[in-house]
């Protein structure tokens, strides 16, 4: 793998390094050791896949609060999506900085979202999937969000999102860490 350092510190883009023979290729995908010599620890306890049947939909933004702060490695296995985080960590240069790259099944690239990062993805075509690993369960009680056109994070997406989950559309506005 090869990790791509992004203009938020501690997200990283990841890029497969496939290996081609006569039969096809084979790259990997996740590997302890090679996160760890790029300062990232990610124990994963879940693996989850996500459908989106629509172009133009979003999902996020999403987060969790310690003590269940969770990272994610992000890849899109069907179709082009673009994924997003923004840094939530008020000690961080980057402070409410966002960062987007398009994922899709042909580029192979993966996003890894560190904790204290709200996460979404917009979907650039019909049919997405997303295939991603966490490091902390899913867990109601610390889950948190941002409205994904929030004035205070001026995130400008590529296209303009269609379809938005009541869920989604229902988180209140970001409240900044005062002093920041």
């Amino acid at each position: 793998m090869k990790f791509i350092e992004t203009p938020i510190a501690g997200a990283w883009v990841l890029e497969l390094e496939p290996r081609e023979d006569d039969r096809g290729w084979f790259a990997r995908a996740f590997c302890t050791d090679e996160f760890e010599a790029h300062g990232i620890r990610m124990p994963v306890v879940q693996a989850n896949l996500a459908s989106t049947r629509s172009r133009g939909t979003l999902r996020g933004l999403h987060y969790q609060v310690p003590p269940a702060a969770e990272a994610k490695l992000m890849r899109c296995v069907r179709g082009r999506v673009y994924d997003l985080l923004v840094d939530l960590r008020p000690d961080s240069p980057t402070y409410l900085r966002s960062f987007g790259v398009e994922l899709s099944a042909r580029n192979g690239h993966a996003l890894y979202v560190p904790p204290l990062f709200a996460h979404g993805y917009l979907t650039l075509e019909d049919n997405c999937e997303m295939f991603y690993l966490v490091s902390e369960f899913y867990t109601p009680g610390a889950e948190r969000g941002i409205r994904y056109d929030d004035p205070a994070l001026g995130i400008a997406w590529p296209i303009e999102p269609t379809v938005v989950s009541e869920k989604d559309l229902s988180w209140p506005a970001f409240e900044p860490v005062p002093g920041r």
